[in-house]
């Protein structure tokens, strides 16, 4: 088949000149919807310690419906890229038609759980009345309005994978602001708005998606002319589906190990206080922060790989994770130092009147101190298993984070909560990083040695 006349950016821009065009966008998108997701914890914990818990308690199922939508639009982006690096506009098309059919599928699957199985989800981790009766209105509304975030998800990937990034940090940097304005008004009542309290923030979040969406199919409507889409005669495509779920059912599987984790772990975790879980909850809004970039800068490298691959373009792919290894490495290191310096600060902007003893404090500086060890590797495991999903090993991604979520880190955050307490339960992260960095390494030599290295004997 023979390449389109005027070969796309990704296969020749200079390497790092291209990945920071790709990824920087999609970063500074990242972290605006990080400071967001700290906005909404702040505000929410200015109600009471419940609203706070009943926020991080809901944690595993939002953390699922991201699962499911960006592993699904992981697997589109990648075939949709490997097909613009083969030059097959038809299925280009045909991927971004499927993709739609199966976000549409995912959103319903969750709409129905959402208004039927929201309170029995509290009712099982808790018998606080407080925090079921805050979690069941905010749970029950963002997964009956989540449209906005599945088709936002697919679409923006639409655009990372053409390598219009710009115009993903924009449509994401819009509907951030928008949760960001709408959170003190529809919690506290501003205006003439009715106080909403914790529901309030579950409002805003959803109103936020469904105006990023919004932008984002603009966005691909009027400046993306390397995928169009139309449903005359559609009928789903059992092959590109399953070509989509070969990469984006490992990832889906992958990032729903986090919410049994999450869900494992707020259960050892609230077996000593509620207000550990509290503390749990708080560093996943604030190692968003600093995690939430580097998997930016994945979404910019993925495209950028799998584009590669399909191009027969070894260096190109070697030099890209060469680089992004590189980049994650330095951010989390930032962030280590963050946490290693100014834990207290960053934990006392989530204290409500409640806590006057300091309890949170208390426990919060000794967990985001030890937790953030397990950073000084986690961007080199991050790197690797967005390039296992690009090369169409999903289940690579799959087997390190399996080990590292539910292998190790669960089994060894119980042991050590029934040896040494509630302070040695933290060191199961940096130990489980370690298993999972270790076998990242060996699982990419394998990929280079299979596959990108045969590239490079049939160029010669």
């Amino acid at each position: 088949m023979q390449r389109p006349e005027g070969e796309n950016k990704m296969g020749v821009m200079p390497v790092n000149q291209l990945l920071l065009n790709m990824a920087i966008p999609i970063m500074i998108s990242m972290l605006v919807q990080a400071f967001y997701n700290v906005v909404d914890s702040y505000f929410v914990s200015q109600l009471s310690q419940d609203a706070l818990n009943a926020v991080s308690l809901a944690f595993p199922v939002q953390n699922l419906m991201i699962a499911v939508s960006v592993g699904t639009a992981v697997g589109v982006n990648a075939l949709l890229a490997r097909s613009l690096g083969q030059g097959d506009r038809e299925k280009v098309n045909r991927t971004a038609v499927n993709g739609v059919f199966l976000m549409a599928l995912s959103c319903l699957v969750f709409v129905v759980l959402g208004l039927t199985c929201s309170r029995l989800f509290y009712t099982v981790q808790t018998d606080i009345p407080g925090i079921i009766s805050y979690g069941s209105d905010y749970l029950t509304i963002v997964c009956s309005l989540s449209v906005g975030l599945f088709f936002a998800v697919l679409m923006e990937r639409l655009l990372q994978a053409t390598g219009q990034t710009f115009y993903t940090m924009i449509a994401q940097a819009v509907g951030a602001i928008t949760n960001i304005i709408l959170d003190p008004i529809l919690i506290f009542g501003l205006g003439p708005f009715p106080k909403m309290e914790v529901a309030g923030a579950a409002l805003a979040t959803v109103i936020g998606q469904m105006l990023g969406c919004c932008v984002s199919i603009f966005f691909n409507a009027t400046r993306n002319p390397e995928v169009t889409m139309s449903f005359k005669g559609f009928r789903p495509h059992g092959q590109t589906i399953r070509e989509i779920y070969s990469v984006g059912l490992p990832g889906i599987v992958m990032q729903s190990i986090g919410s049994v984790m999450v869900f494992g772990m707020n259960q050892i975790l609230i077996a000593f206080t509620d207000t550990a879980t509290a503390v749990f909850g708080i560093y996943f809004k604030l190692q968003s922060f600093f995690f939430m970039p580097v998997f930016g800068l994945c979404n910019g490298m993925v495209p950028i790989v799998a584009y590669n691959y399909g191009a027969r373009k070894p260096d190109r792919i070697i030099k890209t994770v060469k680089l992004a290894i590189m980049y994650a490495t330095i951010l989390m290191a930032v962030g280590f130092t963050v946490f290693q310096l100014v834990p207290g600060p960053l934990l006392d902007m989530f204290r409500s009147e409640e806590d006057a003893a300091g309890n949170l404090l208390t426990i919060g500086i000794s967990a985001l101190r030890t937790i953030s060890f397990s950073w000084l590797l986690a961007g080199f495991g991050i790197i690797c298993g967005s390039v296992f999903q690009a090369l169409d090993h999903g289940v690579l991604s799959l087997t390190t984070s399996l080990v590292r979520q539910l292998v190790v880190l669960l089994p060894v955050a119980f042991l050590l909560s029934r040896i040494r307490g509630l302070e040695a339960v933290w060191f199961a992260f940096p130990i489980a990083e370690l298993f999972s960095a270790t076998l990242c390494a060996g699982f990419m030599r394998r990929v280079y040695r299979r596959d990108i290295l045969p590239l490079r004997t049939q160029e010669t």
